[in-house]
């Protein structure tokens, strides 16, 4: 089995549940007592949250890819960076390290498309879905991407970093998210991508009439299979 490494603490909330779920998808592809063989490095999300106000992404890239180069120093065989914004630094991370760096939107379009979806809604920070960086990763792979209109991208902000990034799920915000759901689904989404680990701690498939697409889930699952596969 491939070491995973993992670039984790943006929050520690999500890559809890990237860590729980590479060894549940390991112990169903393998059973018996097997576990996911990974390493985690994770950063203070203080740092990166502060960078990332004052749009200093060239240093916060400079913090993920100090990390991605310590767990290729201890073993690791391909590494994910546990955030769906941190992909903005993506490349810088790429050209850092020797061993592959699986992108989040590559693995959820993927995902789409064997779904049979052309036009999807995005869910995520304001970095994410205001800024073209994954939504053109997106759009590469023949999607067609939409995102909700100004104030419902500022209540989706505003919830993932007061609310969700400390551990605070609410019914009242599960409400104000799947509002916001519905709403891209009434512009033409076929399917709503769950583009910030923390939102899929909060919604699920039962608060969409279409499908979510949760991509903690979708990226661990394709590094776990790249890692079993070598076994």
């Amino acid at each position: 089995m491939l070491t995973i490494g993992l670039i984790g603490g943006m929050s520690w909330q999500s890559t809890a549940q990237y860590y729980r779920l590479a060894n549940e998808i390991v112990h169903e592809r393998l059973g018996g007592f097997h576990s996911a063989q990974c390493l985690l490095y994770s950063v203070d999300f203080a740092t990166i949250e502060a960078l990332q106000v004052q749009n200093r992404w060239r240093e916060a890239g400079d913090v993920i890819a100090a990390a991605a180069k310590s767990l290729e120093a201890g073993g690791a065989d391909l590494i994910l960076i546990c955030a769906n914004t941190m992909h903005k630094v993506f490349d810088q991370v790429c050209t850092t390290v020797s061993v592959p760096l699986l992108h989040v939107a590559d693995e959820v379009a993927a995902a789409a498309k064997t779904a049979g979806i052309s036009r999807i809604g995005l869910l995520g920070t304001r970095y994410t879905m205001d800024q073209m960086f994954y939504r053109d990763r997106l759009a590469s792979h023949g999607l067609d991407v939409m995102i909700p209109d100004d104030e419902d991208r500022a209540i989706i902000h505003r919830i993932i970093y007061g609310e969700l990034v400390h551990g605070v799920f609410t019914d009242e915000s599960r409400a104000e998210f799947a509002g916001i759901i519905d709403r891209l689904v009434d512009r033409g989404a076929q399917g709503v991508i769950l583009g910030c680990t923390e939102i899929e701690l909060l919604i699920s498939q039962k608060d969409a009439a279409v499908p979510v697409f949760p991509t903690t889930r979708i990226h661990i699952e394709a590094a776990v299979d790249r890692a079993v596969a070598a076994s």
